[in-house]
């Protein structure tokens, strides 16, 4: 993966913005977009790969609401030392709950979000992080009230 900028033409812009939501459920969703789009499987198959390669794509999967599935979710704030920040991040990552992980310019500097089965595994996976990593100030910082929005940019 690269940081540069990745050349894109109106093709790819217009398979991006496809894709952003409502994929195709199909035995052969890149064959369906590209029918839609006017393309071969192979075309959409090559052009998502290569913005994948590139970063510009992350991932390509469902998005699930975690409390209708029976889960609880939390936002997550740390404070960590900057030298302990790859090593905080690695320990954190580590668990399957975690969906984001990333860095501000705060006191509270490492923040991700949490989902779990309940709210006292969450609290527990938390004390576990601190107990190895030595960072005992984070913050469980749970919704309490979600006000959804649909994320889609026009590229």
């Amino acid at each position: 993966m690269t940081s540069a900028h990745v050349p894109m033409d109106d093709t790819d812009r217009r398979i991006l913005n496809r894709i952003q939501s409502n994929f195709p459920v199909d035995a052969r969703p890149y064959e369906a977009l590209g029918r839609e789009l006017g393309l071969t499987e192979t075309e959409v198959i090559t052009r998502v790969d290569r913005l994948k390669d590139h970063g510009i794509i992350r991932r390509i999967g469902g998005n699930f609401s975690p409390e209708k599935l029976g889960f609880v979710s939390t936002l997550c704030a740390a404070s960590v030392p900057e030298e302990k920040i790859d090593d905080f991040a690695a320990v954190v990552n580590r668990y399957p709950g975690v969906t984001h992980n990333y860095i501000r310019e705060n006191d509270f500097n490492v923040w991700f979000t949490f989902i779990a089965p309940s709210m006292e595994e969450i609290e527990a996976n938390l004390a576990a992080i601190a107990e190895e990593t030595g960072v005992p100030n984070i913050l469980n910082l749970p919704a309490t009230h979600v006000f959804k929005i649909r994320a889609k940019f026009d590229v």
